[in-house]
């Protein structure tokens, strides 16, 4: 812990020089050090919070195969049956969302553990990540996935599939947007499509190549949609021309200051809407503190822009199912 300490301390210093400097050199430049390193700041007296248990434990080994039933684990992390097929979005379940320096991590820490560890989860089919940032591509959350899911198909979006090259999966699907890719379960076809989201996808600053996805997934004669992170986009309208969706994840945190790159929960209530959604599950906040906004804004805000009926989750660990 004291080494990591002294990273972090070093670190900082490091950002107070450099905005230093960067006061000399550009007013953009120098709010932006400034504001990275208030971040790092508030990481490291951070430290020493405690991580709060998940208010829901969800029992996916009780979920019966002939329906839709979803949990939020966290974050963007969704436990989906999709009839019988076990899929997992974005999965993060490490303390923070950030590089691993040896057995240390330094980033954002959670607020709420997990809903469920990895050992508690079922066997997974399909694993999706949306993008390559630390807190949707978390690489300890893979490796043990890895080990416990061989037989695993990770989908994954342009540009990043270098990231799992010590990943040891079945199969590894790049998909770039508006391209899919068919999988077959009980002799069934599981389409998955790749959507143009607005967001970026660079895992560190200069790898601005990285793609960035939501997806469709199409079986069983049903639609559900994992947004991943985005701002508002009309992309999710030509969904619902398409035939609707069942269950759409939305993202609804992480808006203040960065709403180009993500949605506020009016906005991801609209994109549902545009989308023909019957049923809206938010996803992204609560868990890290990535922006502004008080922690308790995005749900009050999202319930108050859907109606009851259409809401399939509020709290972590909550599990909702569609006949």
């Amino acid at each position: 812990m004291k080494r990591l300490l002294k990273i972090v301390t070093l670190i900082v210093a490091v950002q107070i020089v450099l905005g230093l400097i960067a006061v000399i050199l550009s007013p953009q430049l120098r709010n932006t050090m400034i504001r990275e390193t208030r971040f790092l700041i508030k990481m490291y007296r951070d430290n020493s919070r405690e991580i709060l248990p998940a208010p829901h434990h969800p029992r996916p080994l009780t979920w019966k195969n002939d329906r839709i039933t979803a949990a939020w684990i966290g974050h963007a992390t969704m436990l989906i049956n999709f009839y019988g097929v076990w899929i997992l979005t974005d999965p993060i379940f490490s303390d923070k969302a950030g590089p691993n320096f040896g057995p240390f991590a330094i980033g954002p820490k959670r607020y709420v553990a997990p809903a469920l560890a990895i050992s508690e989860l079922p066997k997974i089919d399909v694993i999706l990540i949306s993008h390559s940032h630390f807190d949707h591509l978390d690489m300890r959350s893979l490796t043990a996935l890895a080990k416990l899911n061989p037989q695993a198909t990770v989908i994954t979006a342009a540009k990043t599939a270098d990231l799992f090259d010590s990943k040891k999966f079945a199969r590894l699907v790049e998909l770039p947007w508006e391209q899919q890719v068919i999988l077959d379960f009980q002799n069934q076809p599981l389409t998955v499509s790749a959507i143009h989201v607005k967001h970026w996808g660079a895992r560190w600053r200069r790898d601005t190549y990285r793609g960035f996805n939501g997806y469709l997934l199409e079986y069983n004669g049903h639609r559900i949609c994992f947004s991943g992170d985005t701002a508002y986009t009309p992309a999710f309208s030509e969904l619902g021309g398409k035939g609707g969706i069942d269950l759409i994840f939305v993202p609804i945190g992480a808006y203040n200051p960065w709403i180009a790159v993500h949605c506020n929960p009016e906005e991801a209530v609209q994109m549902a809407n545009q989308a023909g959604a019957k049923y809206v599950f938010p996803m992204h906040f609560a868990t890290f503190k990535l922006s502004n906004e008080p922690m308790d804004e995005p749900l009050k805000r999202f319930l108050q822009a859907l109606r009851p009926d259409r809401v399939a989750g509020r709290e972590i660990g909550d599990t909702f199912v569609l006949l």
